[in-house]
């Protein structure tokens, strides 16, 4: 038996494979040049929703990527009878056209894009698609979405927007030139019309709360070939947790060197602050400008567990070396000293 292939439906994948998604402006149906017979009106569309495969709650500071997965929850509500079947022929059309119009629920190309409302939320992966889905499955694969949570992004939920932009069918009509008892229906054709629709999901995603810090102040003056120099540095607790056992850690570089690089802060509840001390070297050829040394708090969580806070830069200032007046003054004591001495043979020469 031949096979007959639709050409209507064809046209019309190709059609959204090759354009995509209508343009801006641009008609939000996509309707066929021929018109034929319409044996029936369906109605229902698809309804599409969206959840989020695993946890939804993560750190600030973190890198992530979310697993979307989207559900056609769409159904057809009932038809109507738009033309009669007086005829076997037309009664074998309107049965070909009940089934076409069964598919009204069905997604075609849906275009996924993920928005955040919120400066602390960065979405760093583009638009998803999901070639089709139909009504009653879930994608077979998820959307994929890389987010980038701010460093200091309070802790709470945060909404995000998934805009989903699909086509679906919204009526199919039928033709033939004859109807054969052996082979069916002879020159079947069909059309049909899609419809752009969008819909948006939220989808919220949660920063814990947990310990964070800032350097609210800092005093760091050092010169060139200082030993032994003081840097002051008051750290704050922004977070929403309590920071306990907490020690303040330098990362020294050239042209810094330091003994004491470490200094206990202890407890630290939100919103408090603790000055600390850091003893530092500069080398002697060091050159007299603004540097940074980078700071972090290693401490102990609500849970009992070991953290490392996020680097924070302390800005030091280095200043000239010094100068010695140790070897002027010697100097001058040899040249008083040695005019003295002149002074004094000379007049006892006369």
């Amino acid at each position: 038996m031949r096979k007959i292939v639709d050409l209507g439906l064809l046209a019309a994948f190709l059609f959204i494979a090759l354009f995509g998604p209508t343009p801006a402006g641009a008609s939000e149906n996509y309707i066929p040049s021929v018109s034929l017979d319409n044996y029936w009106t369906a109605f229902g569309s698809p309804q599409l929703d969206a959840s989020l495969a695993g946890t939804n709650e993560f750190k600030r500071g973190d890198t992530v990527t979310l697993y979307v997965d989207l559900t056609n929850y769409g159904r057809i509500m009932g038809f109507k009878a738009d033309k009669k079947a007086d005829t076997l022929m037309e009664q074998a059309l309107a049965d070909r056209e009940f089934d076409y119009e069964r598919e009204r629920t069905t997604a075609l190309g849906i275009i996924g894009t993920l928005l955040s409302s919120s400066g602390l939320i960065e979405v760093k992966s583009g638009d998803q698609l999901i070639e089709a889905l139909r009504s009653g499955e879930k994608s077979r694969d998820p959307m994929k979405f890389s987010i980038k949570i701010s460093s200091h992004a309070p802790a709470g939920e945060y909404p995000l927007q998934l805009r989903l932009s699909y086509d679906y069918q919204y009526n199919a009509e039928v033709d033939a030139n004859e109807l054969d008892s052996k082979v069916g229906l002879r020159g079947f054709q069909s059309s049909f019309w899609y419809e752009r629709a969008n819909t948006t999901i939220t989808i919220p995603v949660f920063v814990k709360r947990e310990s964070d810090f800032e350097i609210a102040e800092v005093e760091a003056e050092l010169s060139a070939g200082e030993k032994d120099g003081i840097i002051e540095v008051t750290y704050k607790n922004i977070g929403e947790e309590e920071a306990s056992d907490a020690i303040a850690r330098l990362s020294v570089f050239k042209p810094f060197s330091s003994t004491d690089d470490q200094a206990y802060i202890g407890s630290l509840a939100p919103g408090e602050e603790r000055r600390v001390k850091f003893k530092i070297d500069v080398d002697s050829d060091a050159t007299a400008k603004p540097y940074s040394i980078n700071s972090e708090i290693k401490y102990t969580d609500l849970l009992g567990e070991t953290v490392i806070s996020e680097s924070m830069k302390i800005p030091v200032n280095v200043n000239p070396a010094d100068r010695s007046y140790t070897l002027p003054g010697v100097v001058a004591l040899i040249l008083v000293v040695a005019a003295g001495a002149y002074i004094f043979r000379r007049r006892k020469r006369g």
